[in-house]
């Protein structure tokens, strides 16, 4: 079983940017896709960002785009989320997880994290 593990959320102003790692303990998710999501207060939780297991493949929602990069080092077992130009609305936990059955998409997600924390500021 893979347990992805959160890191780098925290408080910043909005404009500000913010890189969140998700490193595997357990069995190495080098082989899989993984994904970024996150939930806001009241809201239900909404894809972000998938990369797929070679890094070759990425996709994300469409309030993120341009403003967003998911990428991966698999030697270091560990998924990053660089998230720049951040908004109030980006304020959520945000949760990493692995798409340990295969293959790569939005939704289907096996393992998951206890989420990071980022507070955007106006």
């Amino acid at each position: 079983q893979v347990q992805p593990v959160e890191s780098g959320g925290g408080l910043v102003q909005a404009g500000d940017s913010l890189r969140l790692s998700c490193a595997a303990s357990g069995r190495t998710f080098s082989s899989y896709a993984v994904g970024w999501f996150r939930q806001a207060p009241g809201k239900e939780r909404e894809f972000v960002a998938g990369i797929n297991w070679s890094g070759g493949t990425t996709n994300y929602a469409d309030s993120v785009k341009g403003r967003f990069t998911i990428s991966r080092d698999n030697a270091k077992n560990t998924v990053f989320l660089q998230m720049n130009s951040l908004k109030p609305d980006d304020t959520a936990v945000y949760y990493c997880a692995v798409r340990g059955r295969g293959g790569y998409g939005k939704s289907q997600y096996d393992y998951w994290g206890q989420g990071t924390q980022v507070t955007v500021s106006s």
